[in-house]
C-alpha cells in the first residue's frame, strides 16, 4: 500500500533549518506588502506569487515522496560437493550398502551418490574424484542426471600406476570450487560429501582440510567398506580386474589386505566441522544421519518487505518554474517603462 511522507535530500537537520528560512522569507513578504501598501507599486498578485513561490521551495526542501512497499522472494539454494575416492584399494570386495549382498567398495560409494541426489531436490551438484590426483570432473550442475550418469562411470584407477592413496588428493580442487561457488552464488548454502575407504597408503602427511571450513555450511564423510578389509584386485587402466590377480605386500611377499579406517575419516569430518558415517548392510545415505542433515539444507523460498521512497518534487518544481518566469517577465516589463 502506498503513503506519503517527507524524505528530505539533506538531511532533517539542514532541510529544516532551509524550510524555516523560506517560510520565514513568505511570511516577511506578505509583511512588507502590508507595510508598503499604499506606497509600492507591488499588487496582490506580485505578494501572493512571490510567496507561493518562497513556499514551494520549502516544500520542495523537505523532499515530498511516495512510500511502496513491496514483497519480493529471496531464494536459497544448495550446492552440493561430491568427492569420490577412486583409488586401487576401491576395488576391493567387503562393501555393503543396505544388504548383505557383498559389493565393491567403489559399487557401495555409487549408491552413495545416487542417494545424496535424491536427498536434495532442487540443488546443483559438483563431481570430483580422486587417485593419484584430485580431478573436477563435472562443474556445479542443477542436473543432478549428470550426477547419476558420472557415477555409473567411475572407475578405480590402475593398480600399475598407482602411487599410494594420499587422503588429501581433492583439497586443492575442492578449496578453488568452494571459493568459486561462494563468489557467485553468496547466499546459497554449500555441502560436502567425502566417499572413501580412508586407508592412507602415500608416506606423504596429510594435510588438513580446515582450510574448508569457511565456505562449507555442512559436510559428511562417508566410510565404505569394513574394517576387517579385503585383498587387493589388480586392475588395469579401466578399473577391470581381468586376471584374479591380487596386490601383493611387498613385505610379507603376500596379497595385500586393505581395510577402511574409520579413524582418518572421523578426523576429516572433524576438520570441516562435519560428520562421520559408515555405510553396511543396515545403514545407507537415505537413512542414516546424513538424511535428516540435508532437510536443513533443501530449496527455501523467504518472502522479503522492501521499501521504496520515490519522490515527486517535480509537480512543484514545474508550479514554481511557472511562477518565476511570470516574475521575470513582469520584471522585464516594468524595467523597459522605467527607462
Amino acid at each position: 500500500m502506498d503513503s506519503f511522507t517527507f524524505s528530505p535530500a539533506l538531511g532533517w537537520i539542514a532541510s529544516s533549518i532551509v524550510c524555516l528560512a523560506l517560510v520565514a522569507a513568505a511570511v516577511m513578504g506578505i509583511v512588507l506588502y502590508r507595510r508598503q501598501r499604499g506606497s509600492s507599486d507591488a499588487t496582490v498578485w506580485s505578494c501572493v506569487r512571490r510567496t507561493s513561490i518562497a513556499l514551494l521551495l520549502a516544500i520542495m526542501v523537505l523532499t515530498p515522496s511516495i512510500v511502496t512497499r513491496t514483497t519480493s522472494k529471496a531464494v536459497n539454494a544448495t550446492d552440493v560437493f561430491i568427492a569420490v575416492d577412486v583409488t586401487g584399494s576401491m576395488a576391493v570386495k567387503d562393501a555393503h550398502y543396505g544388504s548383505d549382498t557383498t559389493i565393491t567398495r567403489s559399487a557401495a560409494a555409487v549408491k552413495a551418490i545416487q542417494d545424496i541426489t535424491a536427498l536434495y531436490p532442487d540443488a546443483s551438484f559438483a563431481g570430483l574424484r580422486f587417485g593419484a590426483s584430485g580431478t573436477l570432473d563435472v562443474p556445479l550442475t542443477p542436473d543432478s542426471t549428470a550426477i547419476d550418469n558420472w557415477a555409473q562411470t567411475l572407475s578405480t584407477e590402475s593398480t600399475f600406476a598407482s602411487s599410494g592413496s594420499n587422503l588429501d588428493a581433492p583439497l586443492d580442487q575442492l578449496l578453488i570450487q568452494l571459493k568459486a561457488a561462494q563468489e557467485q552464488h553468496p547466499d546459497d548454502a554449500i555441502v560436502v560429501y567425502y566417499i572413501s575407504d580412508g586407508e592412507q597408503t602415500s608416506t606423504a602427511t596429510r594435510r588438513s582440510f580446515s582450510s574448508l571450513r569457511q565456505y562449507v555450511d555442512d559436510a559428511t564423510t562417508i566410510g565404505v567398506g569394513s574394517t576387517a578389509g579385503g585383498k587387493i584386485p589388480v586392475t588395469d587402466t579401466t578399473g577391470a580386474n581381468t586376471s584374479e590377480q591380487w596386490v601383493i605386500d611387498p613385505t610379507t611377499k603376500q596379497p595385500g589386505i586393505s581395510k577402511m579406517d574409520p579413524k582418518n575419516l572421523k578426523a576429516i569430518a572433524d576438520e570441516m566441522s562435519g560428520r562421520y558415517m559408515a555405510v553396511d548392510a543396515k545403514t545407507t545415505v537415505a537413512n542414516g544421519a546424513t538424511s535428516q542433515a540435508s532437510k536443513e539444507y533443501r530449496l527455501t523460498i523467504t518472502p522479503k518487505e522492501r521499501t521504496l521512497i520515490a519522490p515527486i518534487v517535480w509537480p512543484f518544481a514545474i508550479v514554481t518554474a511557472v511562477l518565476l518566469l511570470w516574475e521575470a517577465a513582469l520584471w522585464i516589463v516594468n524595467s523597459r517603462r522605467m527607462l
